[in-house]
């Protein structure tokens, strides 16, 4: 099996690219007297995540309870599930908890922490809360100086128990360059500090003190009053990190190969059959100075060639088009040519595939298993 053989599309993993990256972060983390809790999510693979954590064990975070469930099984036991806890998902977590395993969950109100408690107390199962803060207004938490910040804190009691707090700083990803990106970090990172003075005043202890974005942990130059880092697309990188300046084009370590199946002569197009179930609709460049269509092109051995670009996609269906609009040549791309699609979000390519084809100098090393979706393992009526 080589990388002309394989069938395509099919997903790549640069190895070394991938390794170097997770090291940097690593390395970038200890520097700083941090932890390192990386997220699990754009990998969703035990080969994966053992190249990202600092131990076996953990610590790591998900996006999933699938993935809570998985990576428990494989022996990962210190987790935080990183999206405010449901009703409909009180059970599977205390379940995880009962097995054994170390999971954490976060909320961002009172009358889920109420709820929540409750249930807790019901199943007489522990189970530690951090509440979630809304560092930059991207998304969902508690604003840093609102008085829920308290409130919410005293609603967690009985087993399920106050453990800290958490944020992510989304808005770095609209940052562009070192400069700006430190600005938000040094946000994320005030936000939590002070929300942490805020409840040891009330009486509450934050044991953990959480942040995370890949670009604000890249260029963070301190972490002085938080104990912990979570990020995740910085292993691979993508496109819309090097559209923020995060890394170059060269540092992303996921590609789609694809195969050329014809041309369109006249529009000087050329098809492939990678379309957007293999690509993912994503088009996060869009917003930026670069549009980068659905993906950067590059030769079968990763070589990018910066006038080309996928232009538009169907289902299985990508067209190759130059940036300028002229022709490309058929002759250039005969029909069965091998090239390499770099990911606008590597999180949503990999999302379409089940295994990794792990390349490593230039040959296929090892193949990578993965999961996704959201439901448990196995499912009847």
């Amino acid at each position: 099996m080589d990388l002309n053989t394989i069938q395509t599309p099919a997903l790549l993993l640069d190895l070394n690219k991938f390794t170097a990256n997770c090291e940097f972060m690593k390395d970038k983390c200890s520097r700083l007297g941090v932890q390192l809790r990386p997220h699990l999510k754009t990998g969703k693979s035990i080969n994966f995540a053992k190249a990202q954590m600092t131990s076996a064990s953990g610590p790591a975070t998900v996006s999933t309870l699938a993935e809570a469930e998985y990576f428990f099984a494989h022996g990962v036991n210190d987790l935080i599930y990183a999206v405010g806890i449901s009703l409909g998902k009180f059970d599977r977590v205390l379940a995880l908890r009962s097995a054994g395993c170390d999971v954490k969950v976060i909320l961002d109100n009172v009358e889920t922490a109420v709820m929540f408690s409750q249930y807790c107390d019901q199943k007489k199962v522990p189970c530690p809360v951090l509440i979630e803060i809304d560092c930059d207004g991207h998304r969902s938490g508690v604003k840093p100086d609102s008085d829920d910040l308290i409130e919410i804190a005293r609603a967690i009691k009985g087993e399920a128990y106050f453990a800290g707090i958490l944020t992510h700083a989304g808005d770095s990803y609209k940052c562009v360059g070192e400069q700006a990106c430190q600005k938000a970090q040094e946000n994320e990172r005030d936000s939590l500090v002070r929300c942490a003075d805020r409840l040891k005043k009330a009486g509450f202890e934050c044991r953990i003190i959480s942040a995370g974005s890949t670009p604000t942990a890249v260029f963070a130059k301190s972490w002085e009053g938080v104990t912990e880092v979570r990020c995740g697309v910085y292993c691979l990188f993508d496109l819309v990190m090097a559209g923020l300046g995060v890394c170059t084009k060269e540092q992303i370590a996921l590609s789609l190969l694809v195969e050329v199946i014809g041309h369109q002569k006249e529009k000087g197009w050329v098809i492939t059959d990678g379309g957007w179930m293999s690509m993912s609709r994503d088009r996060g460049t869009s917003a930026q100075a670069v549009d980068q269509g659905y993906g950067v092109v590059c030769d079968i051995s990763g070589k990018i060639y910066d006038d080309l670009i996928v232009g538009s996609a169907n289902q299985e269906h990508g067209i190759i088009v130059r940036r300028d609009g002229s022709l490309i040549d058929p002759k250039d791309f005969p029909v069965g040519t091998r090239l390499r699609i770099l990911p606008n979000h590597a999180c949503a390519m990999a999302a379409q595939h089940p295994q990794y084809f792990v390349v490593k100098d230039g040959k296929i090393d090892a193949i990578w298993n993965r999961i996704y979706g959201w439901q448990p393992k196995e499912l009847s009526l």
